[in-house]
């Protein structure tokens, strides 16, 4: 018996989002936001949390500064059942990262200030806890500047004590999405949605870069917005449709849906089922600003998944 069901390491931020913005963003204006939320940022703090609202057990390291952002992030993940005893404080000038999040109707800007998500680094990792779990998870690839150089030799390291290996590398802030191939040579779950696939894979026609993608990685699960998401796992392909709901914003969707899917995986559960968790989760995140504040209400939370349940 292993310690977690999931470890994770990665980075741990707030969200700052804004709300309301005029749609053109003139220079050297004061412009007046309608609302605000500061909330759990980053997509492997997001996933982290969210599978521990859902019932999984959760490790999880990071490095953040001494600060109050971090103390706040750290905070939130601990509220939200996350071990994060291995979670390291370091003090000096580099302070814990911070995104602000411009939310326009139908599109949104993405600012983020790296700080501490880009200097973790081996030697802050303790290989042990991460391999006292069933499945290693790891977000935000390309945000990961200090890890990335010995990315291979941990994924191998963590294969060899039994664990099976996820990744979802989010966005290229540089948009070069290189030294990819190595790395999904040794994961067993790759969660992209449409352009990171067709970005990661180095062509623009989605189905092409799906059959590539399926060729390196074992099983490939693309979260396909208002259409649901598919996993396609050599040349079988399950699909689920998309939940229908009001969604108050879409930040955190994609990281939800992760913790959704990942979690009726590890317990067994079949392609279908565990794309039907995927995308109730996803679905979940949107109904309240972020991506953690539906998972923290418990009460929201317990309603929503009976209903989205009743529907089946």
């Amino acid at each position: 018996m292993t310690r977690f069901d999931v470890t994770i390491a990665g980075e741990l931020n707030l969200d700052l989002i804004l709300y309301g913005l005029p749609e053109q963003l003139l220079p050297e204006r004061e412009l007046l936001a309608e609302r605000m939320m500061l909330t759990l940022g980053s997509s492997s703090a997001i996933v982290a949390h969210n599978l521990a609202a859902l019932g999984s057990r959760v490790g999880f390291q990071s490095r953040i500064g001494d600060d109050p952002l971090g103390q706040i992030a750290l905070e939130r993940l601990r509220d939200g059942g996350v071990d994060v005893s291995q979670v390291r404080i370091v003090p000096g000038t580099t302070t814990t990262g911070l995104t602000v999040i411009l939310h326009h109707d139908a599109w949104r800007n993405i600012l983020t200030y790296s700080g501490t998500i880009a200097e973790l680094v081996w030697d802050d990792l303790d290989l042990a806890y991460l391999a006292d779990s069933r499945h290693f998870h790891f977000s935000s690839y390309y945000l990961q500047r200090g890890l990335r150089p010995r990315m291979v030799e941990l994924f191998q390291h963590l294969k060899s004590k039994g664990l099976s290996i996820s990744l979802d590398t989010n966005d290229d802030p540089d948009n070069r999405w290189d030294n990819l191939e190595e790395v999904l040579g040794h994961v067993d779950i790759f969660l992209p949605n449409e352009r990171e696939a067709c970005k990661a894979a180095g062509t623009d026609d989605f189905e092409a870069a799906v059959q590539k993608l399926s060729q390196m990685v074992p099983l490939v699960v693309v979260k396909v917005g208002g259409k649901g998401s598919f996993a396609q796992r050599g040349s079988e392909r399950v699909t689920s449709p998309a939940q229908t709901v009001v969604p108050v914003d879409t930040v955190g969707a994609g990281d939800s849906f992760d913790a959704g899917f990942l979690h009726e995986y590890l317990k067994g559960a079949d392609l279908r089922t565990c794309l039907a968790s995927g995308n109730r989760a996803g679905a979940l995140s949107t109904t309240r600003p972020g991506g953690t504040e539906a998972f923290r209400d418990a009460d929201h939370l317990r309603n929503f998944l009976q209903q989205a349940n009743l529907r089946r």
